[in-house]
């Protein structure tokens, strides 16, 4: 099959640039592909990260992508979908999570699909997280110029149907990310973190943004004896200074570690193999590419039961799912996951067993059998 794939790739970093790289290599097995990403993601004012880019100390995969998509100017959309339309692809495969995307990715779609390719959208989100006026006119938009939809949680699927009844659809699971370093020894991702030695440690992990619960998690350490010791790492979205006020509140900065910086792929296995338990105590959720992460490195999770998480984790085997986000049940979750006759070898053989569910090769699968049948 001959693909346009057309979303965030080399050089802009982040866990969508991760996941479409994965995918591209898996597909260029069988397939003739070309990838094709953007001038401007987001404009600067509207970033609220450090940057977009990929930096000197980032291990990325150089994804060969044809620079012409500038989400802001109308002109460089009609300029891609020529350069697609003259290709001649069986398929434009897109990534789609926020509703900023749905003009731009929209437009080129539309023009795109006339003549015999077919345009598929990989749903992170259908319904952002944060939401804003304006929000569903975009996302219908998009919508209805696209032939199929992968959607990767049970969530996302419910929001696709509640605005397109009659989609054509998908429902498969993120893989497991596996382009991450392996594994180091837990005592030497310690040293090399500065990170006591004999604690448990909890790592909360990824971008810092609202919806993710990072306040509830504080609030939840009080409640928690002297054994465990959380970490934060991950780049802010935002400001950190209101939970940094409730560290200092709490009297937790010698029980707390801060990394507020974007985390390059050679760091993430310290970070992992330093973990004992990942806590995702997030508000809403659809689904989440750090329980994959996590996966990787047979680290056992804590997550709400909000969105496509519970689909991810499953309780008592992979990991710990608490029915709410409360920083009671956080703490009482981040107990249990612990107790004495709790073994977390036990957790580990499990997601071991897990991971062939969640294979790229099975979700590149997915993606051309729908090609195939639209």
């Amino acid at each position: 099959m001959k693909i346009a794939y057309l979303s965030t790739f080399f050089p802009f970093r982040g866990g969508i640039a991760q996941f479409n790289a994965s995918l591209y290599r898996e597909l260029e097995k069988t397939n003739e592909i070309q990838a094709f990403t953007f001038t401007r993601q987001y404009p600067d004012l509207l970033f609220p990260g450090q940057t977009q880019f990929v930096t000197d100390q980032d291990a990325v995969d150089r994804i060969p992508a044809i620079r012409s998509l500038d989400t802001i100017n109308p002109v460089s959309w009609e300029k891609t979908a020529k350069i697609i339309r003259n290709q001649q692809p069986d398929l434009l495969l897109m990534k789609f999570w926020m509703p900023f995307f749905a003009p731009s990715l929209g437009y080129v779609s539309g023009k795109v699909r006339k003549g015999k390719t077919k345009s598929i959208a990989i749903l992170d989100n259908v319904i952002p997280h944060e939401k804003r006026p304006g929000d569903l006119a975009l996302i219908r938009y998009y919508l209805n110029r696209v032939d199929g939809f992968i959607a990767m949680s049970k969530s996302v699927e419910y929001d696709l149907l509640s605005l397109k009844p009659d989609a054509n659809f998908r429902l498969k699971a993120h893989p497991v990310y596996d382009h991450f370093p392996v594994s180091v020894d837990q005592e030497t991702a310690r040293k090399a973190l500065n990170l006591p030695e004999n604690k448990i440690i909890l790592l909360f992990f990824g971008f810092i943004r609202d919806y993710k619960g990072l306040d509830l998690l504080i609030e939840a350490m009080p409640k928690l004896d002297d054994r465990f010791h959380l970490v934060i790492a991950g780049e802010v979205y935002g400001n950190f200074d209101k939970y940094q006020e409730r560290i200092d509140k709490l009297g937790l900065n010698d029980r707390v570690s801060v990394f507020t910086r974007y985390i390059s792929d050679p760091e993430v296995a310290q970070f992992f193999s330093a973990a004992d338990l990942g806590v995702l105590p997030y508000k809403t959720a659809t689904q989440s590419g750090i329980v994959q992460i996590a996966y990787h490195y047979d680290l056992p999770v804590l997550v709400t039961d909000v969105g496509g998480l519970t689909e991810m984790v499953t309780d008592g085997k992979t990991g710990v799912v608490i029915p709410s986000p409360d920083s009671q049940l956080i703490a009482n979750g981040i107990l249990a996951a612990f107790q004495e006759n709790k073994n977390l070898d036990l957790f580990r053989n499990e997601i071991r067993l897990k991971k062939p569910e969640m294979s790229w090769s099975g979700f590149a699968g997915t993606v051309l059998d729908l090609a195939k049948e639209i």
